[in-house]
């Protein structure tokens, strides 16, 4: 995990659609980092009927945002059990109260923000296809199931998500922004330092930088060229 040797506590943020999902996927597995993501926590709660999943389906049923308190109490009680790893949070913190609550109880090392152009999340999610129960997704341009329709592992259905449509699309994005706007802010004040990349090939850039020897806080920004 890098020259240093140390544990690394990073955080991923983009928008719906942006593609930090497969990043992290790839940035986890290389570097062998403990990947969280808000999305995978909620529904293997909500399979497994906690007291989280519990509360969030009741929110989620009635189709209202999941309060920060919940998120929160879900994050850090996964993250309590790995104090002796590294790890990356996909898709948290995602408010300011979030972000606050996180850094009251660890340190954060690297925040990257992945900012790719609407026109681009509108055509990836165009193209973008889920298996409900397990989370996983299907891109038919770059990432396509085995069987059209189908997920390759189960068989069942696949589904289009109704806020992935092109007439939501535009208040998803504008709700992130308006959202996470105060968190990038945040980590700003904090002392994070800005680095800004632009390239079609983001995880060369990550590789790069995560490879090296780090030795202090940063904020990364990677821009994704239409």
């Amino acid at each position: 995990m890098g020259a240093s040797g140390r544990l690394l506590h990073a955080v991923l943020m983009g928008a719906p659609g942006s593609g930090k999902r497969t990043l992290a996927l790839r940035i986890t597995k290389h570097f062998q980092l403990q990947k969280f993501s808000s999305g995978d926590l909620l529904r293997d709660n909500m399979l497994r009927d906690t007291e989280f999943g519990v509360l969030a389906k009741v929110f989620m049923d009635q189709g209202k945002l999941i309060p920060d308190d919940i998120m929160t109490r879900l994050t850090l009680h996964e993250l309590k059990n790995f104090t002796r790893e590294s790890w990356l949070l996909c898709g948290f913190p995602r408010t300011l109260r979030q972000a606050e609550a996180l850094q009251r109880v660890y340190q954060i090392h690297l925040v990257m923000n992945l900012s790719v152009p609407v026109e681009v999340i509108r055509q990836r999610l165009s193209a973008r296809w889920i298996h409900p129960s397990s989370g996983r997704v299907y891109n038919l341009e770059f990432n396509p199931p085995k069987a059209v329709g189908v997920d390759d592992l189960t068989g069942e259905p696949l589904v289009q998500r109704e806020d992935d449509r092109p007439e939501t699309l535009n208040e998803r994005l504008k709700a992130y922004e308006d959202q996470t706007k105060p968190v990038l802010e945040y980590y700003r004040e904090k002392g994070f330092i800005p680095c800004i990349h632009e390239s079609v090939s983001v995880f060369v850039h990550l590789f790069c930088f995560l490879d090296s020897t780090c030795k202090r806080s940063h904020m990364v920004s990677i821009y994704v060229k239409s």
